[in-house]
Parts: structure tokens; C-alpha cells; sequence
């Protein structure tokens, strides 16, 4: 198989990466997109899960991480829900982490475990094991942030391939986590970061159209009008069962989320108030042979982790001018 990524290029792809691709947990993911409601409220904003998934694989493969760190990879998203993080307000799952409480179960229940089997691979070792590459603790690096990051940023027309190449030669790994060699590096990624958090996942259309397609879910769920097996399809497949009811409430809202809805911020006169869970960065960079955060050594990070923090407990007030 080869696979094109926006990002990391042509590569070919076989053996138990390649069944796995194929299978369909992973395969559902190209109906899932990352920003959950936000491609609903702008057609632009139409990153996938799928890819995501496969760019953190081909990173870690990049970062010279083992077969069995890239298949954890892969695989590390196949639980979402149809529109990823919006679950999580629906269920007030603070730490937005409701795919993660079903993981076990979702990837138990599907083919997987049999193709892992196929090729000689102990699911427990898959998916119990630390992968230090693919997740860290914020405010380190790791894959998935990683990818997510530059994915986005890139798609949306906030970075170049360029860009994003120069920062990746300066990732190193030391005992199996990524971390950078200069303190320039850090302060890009860091602002990139931020310009994610901030601007995309803050950004006030997407904020609207989280808590629109929350409630309406919210509502479906309580008329059980859809259950939350229902959620383990795709978004598009989600959204024909709610337009298919004849719920006036959940018809009013899916009314309201559409590509044409106009909001601002308005701290005084706000309509919806909404917090994100709390995403700052501040990676660590090599000195000679310690490791030292980029606050340490930046202003320019340290000033921009306050003021992000500052963003991140006020929240969101916005304004709906017309829906």
C-alpha cells in the first residue's frame, strides 16, 4: 500500500499496518472529523481522524519508533465517536476523555485484536504498554500533539510544509521522547500551539457549533432518539438519524448549525459561554546535557503560556449575530 500524506509525504505501507488500515475501525475514521462540530460551521475545517491517525503513525515511524509504537499509533483514535470531542460536553466529561474510557471495549469488540494475532503480536503488550513517542503528560511533546498540531495548522493556512520540515529536523529523541535542539524551534511550535488552541479550537464559529450540536445531541440522547452505539458510526451517518426524527427540539437545533452562522466575542451581552479543557505547551529543549523547559529560557514561550492560561480559564463569551 502506498500511502500520500499532506505532510510527511509517500510512503509505502505493508504487512500489519497495512491490515489494519484496511480494517474498519480505522477505516470509520475517514468519517470522523477532528474538530467535531466545526465542519458543520465551516466546510474548511474538514481534517479527519483517519488522517491524523495515519500521520501519527508515519511520525513515529519517522522518529525511528518501533513497528509495535506505530501500530499503537494508528490505533490510538479508533474509539472516537462520531464528532470526536463533542461527546464530551454532551457527558461533562471535563478531561474530554470519553473515547478513552471505551477504548478497551471498542477495539475488543472489532477485528483487530484478530489481525494483531495474524501476525504474532500480543494485543495486552499493543495497547498496556507506556509508548512514550505517541503520548506525554502536557506540556511535553509527543506524537499525537505533535501531529495534530502541524496538521491542522497546515491545512488551515497557518504554516508551510516548509515551516513545518525545519521544525521537525530539530526534534530529537532522548530515551524514547521527543524533546528540541534549539530554543527558536520551541518558540514556533509554541506559537503554532497556540494558534490551534486559541484560534482554531477557541476560534468563537467553532465554539457555537460545539454547543449547538452538544445540546442537540444531548436532547436525542434523552428522547432516545439515538443511543450512544448510534455514535460509534460516522458523522454523516449521525447527522441523516437526527435530520430523519421528527423531534421539533433536535429539528430547531440542527436548524441553527450551518455554514452561514455569524458570532463575535462580547464578554458583556453573550449568548453562550463555553471552557475547553486547559492545553498549554512549553516543550523541553537540550542544553548542553540537561533538559530545560522553553519558559526557562524564553520570554517570548513563558509570556505566551501566561496569556494562554488567561484565555483558557476565562473562557469563551459569544454573541450569536445570526444562526
Amino acid at each position: 500500500m502506498i500511502v500520500l500524506d499532506s505532510i510527511y509525504g509517500e510512503h509505502i505501507v505493508e504487512g500489519v499496518l497495512e491490515e489494519l488500515i484496511v480494517s474498519k475501525p480505522v477505516q470509520r475514521l475517514k468519517g470522523i472529523h477532528q474538530g467535531g462540530a466545526s465542519y458543520l460551521v465551516n466546510e474548511k475545517w474538514d481534517v479527519t481522524r483517519f488522517d491524523h491517525s495515519i500521520g501519527v503513525m508515519l511520525l513515529i515511524k519517522a522518529l525511528g519508533g518501533s513497528l509495535e509504537e506505530q501500530i499503537a499509533g494508528l490505533l490510538h483514535d479508533v474509539s472516537h465517536t462520531a464528532f470526536s470531542h463533542v461527546i464530551d460536553f454532551v457527558l461533562d466529561c471535563k478531561d474530554e476523555d470519553y473515547h478513552e474510557k471505551i477504548y478497551d471495549q471498542v477495539i475488543m469488540e472489532s477485528e483487530i485484536p484478530f489481525i494483531l494475532k495474524e501476525y504474532g503480536y500480543d494485543c495486552k503488550v499493543i495497547f498496556q504498554s507506556k509508548w512514550e513517542l505517541l503520548e506525554q503528560p502536557a506540556p511535553e511533546l509527543c506524537a499525537d500533539r505533535v501531529d495534530y498540531t502541524l496538521r491542522d495548522m497546515y491545512q488551515y493556512g497557518h504554516i508551510t510544509r516548509e515551516s513545518v520540515n525545519e521544525f521537525l529536523d530539530h526534534v530529537i529523541i532522548i530515551n524514547g521522547r521527543m524533546y528540541l535542539d534549539n530554543i527558536e524551534s520551541a518558540e514556533w511550535f509554541v506559537k503554532t500551539y497556540y494558534s490551534e488552541v486559541i484560534d482554531f479550537f477557541m476560534n468563537p464559529l467553532n465554539i457555537y457549533g460545539y454547543d449547538i450540536l452538544a445540546k442537540t445531541l444531548k436532547v436525542a440522547l434523552a428522547k432516545k432518539l439515538i443511543s450512544l452505539d448510534n455514535l460509534l458510526s460516522t458523522d454523516e451517518e449521525v447527522m441523516s438519524l437526527l435530520s430523519f426524527t421528527e423531534d421539533h427540539a433536535v429539528q430547531n437545533l440542527l436548524k441553527r448549525i450551518h455554514g452561514n452562522v455569524k458570532v463575535k466575542e462580547d464578554q458583556l451581552e453573550y449568548d453562550i459561554h463555553r471552557k475547553n479543557k486547559m492545553r498549554l505547551i512549553d516543550p523541553s529543549v537540550i542544553q548542553g546535557t540537561q533538559l530545560v523547559r522553553a519558559s526557562s529560557l524564553s520570554e517570548k514561550v513563558k509570556k505566551m503560556g501566561i496569556e494562554a492560561y488567561k484565555k483558557a480559564s476565562k473562557g469563551i463569551y459569544l454573541k450569536v449575530i445570526s444562526d
